[in-house]
């Protein structure tokens, strides 16, 4: 049976990553929280397929939309790093990431997919999962769904929103809007 993890403490984490000026270093939950940070947690399944980069790319387009809320992101798959930065390295007209403005991290053990419950086991890779971490490190929010539907940039970002306000939000809730 699946345990319930909104609402506890989010499995705590560090990874190799690769880092947006294409160094390799640590990303961590741990790190997020002493700075104080959000943490937008996002898994996908593998590097070079056809959905993945049209989401990946897309939150590197509004990256400084989750810099304003004070929230890092991090895009997780099984692949190693140096997959990751061929990946990087690979223009977009050729199905490559191009330019990212945060971090993509190797969960290579597969611990950190297992931990968060996304872990395809019988084939190595991870479900689209995404998970919002308050600064305390509470898991605040999580979705996990198909691989073969990419996920809504708008909706990460009025999701981190809403939770940022404290207060209910009602059905179809929009960042300015009262809360209940």
């Amino acid at each position: 049976m699946v345990e319930r993890m909104v609402g506890k403490q989010a499995p705590r984490f560090e990874m190799d990553a690769v880092m947006p000026n294409k160094e390799f270093k640590k990303v961590s939950l741990e790190e997020n929280m002493k700075n104080g940070k959000w943490t937008v947690l996002f898994f996908y399944p593998m590097d070079f397929t056809f959905v993945c980069p049209t989401e990946i790319t897309a939150m590197s387009e509004r990256y400084e939309e989750f810099q304003d809320l004070d929230a890092e992101v991090i895009g997780v798959s099984t692949d190693t790093i140096h997959t990751h930065l061929a990946w990087i390295n690979t223009d977009r007209l050729d199905n490559g990431l191009g330019e990212l403005q945060y971090p993509l991290a190797a969960d290579t053990n597969h611990v950190v997919s297992r931990e968060y419950g996304v872990l395809i086991e019988d084939e190595g890779i991870a479900l689209r999962g995404l998970f919002i971490m308050n600064p305390e490190g509470e898991l605040m929010y999580q979705v996990v769904f198909h691989n073969n539907i990419g996920r809504d940039v708008n909706e990460t970002l009025r999701v981190l929103q809403a939770l940022q306000t404290g207060g209910l939000c009602p059905a179809n809730w929009k960042p300015g809007q009262k809360t209940l």
